[in-house]
């Protein structure tokens, strides 16, 4: 029986060892928990499908026959010429448009906003182009129905690149917009007040950038 004492105690250290080890295993979550825990059946598919949302604008396509994307806007359509509009054109606009809006903008401008050189906007949604040389008015009448508003200068219309002399190249931003709801506003809203207006109606988004240097 002294034999088999330390035996005993051994076999039952062993069991106590075993069911402690037993229980550590259950309490611990398995890999399989973890996953489901972070992203449960069918949330993945969830998250693709939200991350494509009206909130990105679709892009479209905007050209100009008065200048190539990224190249030098002639001097016809600047301040140190006629200070004309220049013809914009468009196409595949997305399904639903109901009214284009145009920003043109300096983002290079030597001042903490870039500077406006056009807006206007409730162009119509049957309108595929803007002709060259827009009335400097509240409403003008080509393209029929739009509005314009105010620009850096303190003018309502267009007014064309005039960067200060040495200043280096600058870079003009036309923006176009396509809009899923009418707009209820007036003329002579400025960049700000008409991309508040926008605000939750846009669907798509097409940009051509001309430069300029003096």
């Amino acid at each position: 029986m002294r034999l088999a004492r330390p035996f005993l105690h051994a076999l039952i250290s062993a069991v106590s060892l075993s069911f402690a080890v037993g229980c550590e295993r259950s309490a611990a979550p398995s890999a399989g928990n973890e996953r489901q825990e972070t992203a449960a059946p069918g949330d993945e598919a969830a998250t693709d499908a939200g991350a494509d949302t009206p909130e990105t604008p679709a892009m479209f396509t905007v050209t100009s026959p008065a200048f190539e994307q990224d190249a030098r806007i002639a001097v016809r359509y600047t301040g140190d010429g006629d200070d004309i509009s220049p013809e914009l054109q468009w196409s595949s606009a997305p399904q639903g448009t109901v009214e284009f809006a145009l920003i043109m903008d300096d983002p290079d401008a030597p001042t903490t906003e870039p500077w406006v050189h056009w807006v206007i906007y409730k162009i119509p949604a049957a309108a595929v182009s803007l002709l060259e040389s827009v009335a400097k008015v509240d409403s003008p009448a080509s393209p029929a129905g739009a509005l314009q508003g105010e620009n850096s200068f303190g003018n309502v219309g267009y007014g064309g690149p005039a960067p200060p002399q040495g200043h280096g190249v600058h870079h003009y931003h036309f923006k176009l917009y396509a809009l899923g709801s009418e707009l209820s506003v007036v003329a002579g809203l400025t960049k700000t007040q008409i991309l508040q207006a926008m605000e939750g109606h846009v669907l798509g988004q097409a940009e051509i950038i001309g430069t300029y240097e003096r």
